[in-house]
């Protein structure tokens, strides 16, 4: 399994296992799977109010375990992060990240602050952010002189970002996809359909390939088995320069699903 050195010089595995919409009542289980295939990723979030079952399916297991500040906690990180350390029965995380700039709450910088001090209280292991753009990023950068490990970013085929992961790539950051497999429609685009069959791969095991390919750290959601194997498959699955520049083709600039920086 492929590892992704981060800029802090630790090491995180590039495929991971995504907790967004799988309730507290039935996480458990699906972590536990998911460690059992091979996992070693596992991405939840104070939001999704699913810590303390993500924690009970980690068990003992030495598992990267990231999870996230929502806005509401932007002045109070060090308490926001020891709830969640208490839910998920750790004592510390290997990443936490803040989970949107939320520019009008104003606290984003003051945010940062919190996550660098955690760090050096070794509470957190390595700090990021997640749905960040240059401008945000430019002025966290400025204020601490510490960059991100990681910016998780929305990224599927129909919205790549590119801006975002050129200042990634160009400030050493780790660009980490959510919601790697789009909508529905993405799955079924003829374009994907035709490479999966080429490959002998499902189209979602072929998009996953696609960021896996990209050098993208990816955290696929899946909450049953056949879905956690077949997002574990993808590692096996090879795309040539062909079928990556034809998903390359497919972004959009208007595709983007979930909300933006700016605004939440």
């Amino acid at each position: 399994m492929t590892d992704l050195t981060l800029n802090d010089g630790r090491s995180m595995p590039q495929l991971g296992l995504g907790t967004y919409q799988i309730p507290d009542s039935q996480v458990a289980p699906v972590v536990r799977a998911g460690i059992d295939l091979g996992f070693r990723l596992i991405d939840t979030a104070a939001l999704y109010h699913n810590e303390r079952g993500v924690g009970d399916g980690l068990g003992h297991d030495d598992v990267w375990v990231t999870t996230k500040l929502w806005h509401d906690q932007h002045g109070d990180a060090e308490g926001a992060l020891d709830a969640s350390l208490a839910l998920l029965g750790r004592e510390a995380v290997d990443l936490y990240l803040i989970h949107w700039p939320h520019p009008a709450g104003g606290k984003f910088v003051e945010a940062w602050k919190g996550l660098v001090a955690l760090r050096e209280a070794g509470k957190a292991r390595s700090i990021g952010v997640s749905n960040f753009l240059p401008e945000h990023l430019d002025a966290i950068v400025e204020a601490t002189g510490v960059t991100p490990a990681v910016n998780q970013i929305e990224l599927h085929p129909t919205f790549q970002q590119r801006e975002v992961q050129a200042y990634n790539r160009a400030h050493g950051i780790v660009t980490q996809s959510w919601s790697p497999l789009g909508q529905g429609a993405t799955l079924k685009d003829e374009r994907i359909v035709a490479i999966a069959e080429r490959v002998g791969a499902t189209p979602a095991q072929v998009i996953i390939a696609w960021h896996l390919a990209k050098g993208l750290s990816v955290i696929p959601k899946a909450a049953d088995p056949d879905h956690l194997e077949s997002n574990w498959g993808a590692r096996n699955v090879r795309l040539s320069d062909a079928d990556i520049a034809g998903i390359d083709a497919m972004d959009d600039p208007d595709g983007r699903m979930g909300p933006d920086p700016r605004e939440l």
